[in-house]
């Protein structure tokens, strides 16, 4: 599923945090690893209270000693881009096309801001241009005892099946981790619906109900059909509905569960306003603390 996976690092120890996550998939999967640095134009001298790396031969001998420390059972490769650059997010997604990897894990922050950085800059160039899913982790997120693995991976699934794509990189991380796959739909209540949904609430409320908890009994359908399909298959797998806001049952339900992976489908079209601005997965990002998959969808 793996073959090359791309990690950017920018000298901090914060950044270093999602080293254990790509070397870890790097020996499962049998992928080669490319470290990745880029000279950034009116750089600061320190990022998170470390030195910044902002000389190209320098940068080359921190990607070097990564390497060796962190990837021994893994092909290693590393690249400064040496050029200075004013946006350190578009060189990433440009360097993503041109080695062609099929991953990137990158760690949420960044001196303008943990969402800013993750949310308006990196993911959206990426996922926008079309190819590659990224993996985003916290670095306050808890560190697991032991050697890193995936031990649920958590599926949130909308009643209309369009984020149904995430289910061949769910199915192979859970096999090759023998990991539990935990499939989640949240149905709003009337309460909790906004927007234009709200308003006709408003104006036809008996209706509203009644369409919601239609929407709760197919929904249910829906993951009993992936269930038995999952389980037949000899995996692992479990299944709820929860009612209330989307983000805050998603990131609860993550808590509950132990959870240590989320797998999110985002939407590419129209300059990602369906992912960014329509969906809830930016809300999920803001309040969870699990590493997120995003993939992306045309």
């Amino acid at each position: 599923m793996f073959k090359h996976i791309l990690v950017p690092l920018d000298g901090s120890a914060l950044a270093e945090s999602v080293l254990p996550v790509a070397a870890s998939l790097a020996e499962r999967f049998q992928a080669a690893i490319t470290l990745f640095h880029v000279i950034e134009q009116n750089a600061p001298e320190a990022v998170h209270a470390d030195r910044h790396l902002t000389n190209a031969e320098e940068a080359g001998r921190y990607l070097q000693a990564v390497a060796h420390l962190h990837f021994a059972r893994a092909k290693v490769d590393w690249h400064v881009h040496t050029a200075e650059v004013k946006d350190v997010a578009s060189s990433i997604a440009a360097h993503a096309d041109e080695l062609k990897t099929d991953l990137i894990i990158l760690c949420t922050h960044g001196r303008s801001g943990v969402r800013a950085v993750l949310f308006g800059s990196i993911a959206q160039r990426v996922i926008a241009r079309g190819g590659n899913p990224i993996l985003v982790q916290r670095p306050d997120a808890s560190p697991m005892p032991g050697p890193f693995a995936f031990h649920k991976v958590m599926l949130p699934l909308d009643d209309e099946s369009i984020h149904d794509e995430v289910f061949p990189y769910a199915k192979r991380l859970a096999k090759t981790y023998q990991a539990e796959i935990a499939m989640l739909t949240v149905i709003p209540t009337f309460g909790t619906l906004a927007g234009e949904q709200a308003a006709v609430s408003s104006l036809l409320p008996g209706t509203t109900a009644a369409l919601l908890d239609i929407k709760e009994q197919a929904a249910r359908e829906h993951l009993q059909i992936h269930l038995d399909e999952l389980q037949a298959a000899g995996y692992a797998a479990s299944a709820g509905v929860a009612r209330g806001d989307p983000a805050s049952e998603v990131v609860s339900a993550a808590e509950r569960w132990k959870a240590d992976l989320m797998l999110l489908a985002t939407h590419r079209k129209a300059g990602l306003d369906a992912f960014w601005a329509g969906s809830v997965a930016p809300d999920i990002a803001r309040k969870t603390t699990v590493p997120l998959f995003l993939l992306p969808l045309t």
